[in-house]
C-alpha cells in the first residue's frame, strides 16, 4: 500500500524525524511513502501569496506565522540525508505546490534540477479567497461561481505541465457547499487533461478527517477519471506521524 501525500513540517528536520513516519507506516502495512512540505514554508515561495494575504486580514496573519521559516536549500540537504540511509519501505520525496497561474514560471525555476521525485499541485485559492480554512469564509460569497472558478483554475494547474498530480481534487467540498448544476462535465474536463498530460490524482483522506466530508473523491469523479484511465495514488495527507495510513483502506476501497 502506499501513501504518497504526509507532510512532515511538524518536526525538525533530522533522521529521528522520518523515522517517526517510516515506523507508523511498517505498523500499517504501507510500504511506500511520499514525503513533503507546503510550499510556502519555503522563503522562496513567499511572493506567490502577496495577493491572497492583502485580500484577508486572517490569511496574512496565517501565512506569517507559518511561512517562509526555511530555505529551499534546507529541506534538499535532508532529502540528501534519508537518501543516504537504509529504509524498510521506499520514500520518495517531493513539495505540494499551491497553484497560482501567474507563479508558474517562478515554480518551475525553484523547482527545475532539484532533485525531487515529485510536484504535486493543489487548488487552495479561488483567486485569493482562501475557500478551504474556515466555513464561516463562505458566508456572501456565490457558491456557483466559486466551482466554476474552481474547477477552471484545476485545469490550468494540470495544463501547466509543472505538477506530476493533483492534490485532493474536489476539496471544494469540504464544508458541504453544493452549486445548483451537475458537476459531470468539469469532471468529465479535469480526467481529460490529467490524462493528457499523464498526472495521477490523489484519494485523499485528509478532508474526511477535517470534516464529516466523504472520504476521497465522489463515485462520479471517480468513474471520470477510471474512463479516462487517469492513475489514481491513495494519500492520507498526514500532517504528523500517528496520521500516517489514516482511513487509506477505506480510501482503497472506494476505488474498487
Amino acid at each position: 500500500m502506499i501513501d504518497a501525500h504526509i507532510h512532515i513540517e511538524r518536526g525538525p528536520y533530522t533522521l529521528e524525524w522520518i523515522n517517526e513516519f517510516v515506523k507508523t507506516a511498517i505498523n500499517k502495512d504501507i510500504d511506500e511513502i511520499w514525503l513533503l512540505e507546503h510550499c510556502y514554508r519555503f522563503s522562496e515561495f513567499v511572493p506567490m501569496y502577496d495577493s491572497a494575504c492583502a485580500y484577508s486580514d486572517y490569511i496574512d496573519k496565517w501565512f506569517h506565522r507559518k511561512a517562509g521559516v526555511l530555505r529551499l536549500s534546507n529541506y534538499l540537504q535532508l532529502i540528501d540525508k534519508v537518501r543516504n540511509q537504509n529504509y524498510p519501505i521506499k520514500i520518495r520525496f517531493g513539495i505540494e505546490v499551491c497553484y497560482f497561474k501567474e507563479y508558474e514560471n517562478l515554480v518551475c525555476d525553484l523547482t527545475r534540477n532539484k532533485g525531487l521525485n515529485f510536484l504535486v499541485g493543489s487548488v487552495h485559492f479561488i483567486g485569493n479567497f482562501a475557500f478551504d480554512h474556515k466555513t464561516e469564509f463562505w458566508e456572501g460569497e456565490d457558491v456557483d461561481k466559486c466551482y466554476l472558478q474552481y474547477f477552471e483554475t484545476a485545469v490550468d494547474l494540470v495544463k501547466s505541465g509543472i505538477f506530476n498530480g493533483i492534490a485532493h481534487p474536489d476539496c471544494i467540498k469540504l464544508f458541504g457547499h453544493k452549486p445548483s448544476f451537475s458537476l459531470l462535465p468539469y469532471y468529465e474536463e479535469l480526467a481529460k487533461v490529467l490524462s493528457e498530460n499523464h498526472m495521477y490524482a490523489e484519494q485523499s483522506s485528509g478532508i474526511h478527517r477535517r470534516t464529516d466530508a466523504e472520504i476521497g473523491m465522489n463515485s462520479d469523479m471517480i468513474s471520470a477519471m477510471k474512463l479516462h484511465n487517469v492513475q489514481i495514488i491513495t494519500v492520507s495527507d498526514a500532517h504528523c506521524p500517528e496520521d500516517v495510513g489514516l482511513y487509506l483502506k477505506e480510501a482503497e476501497e472506494l476505488l474498487r
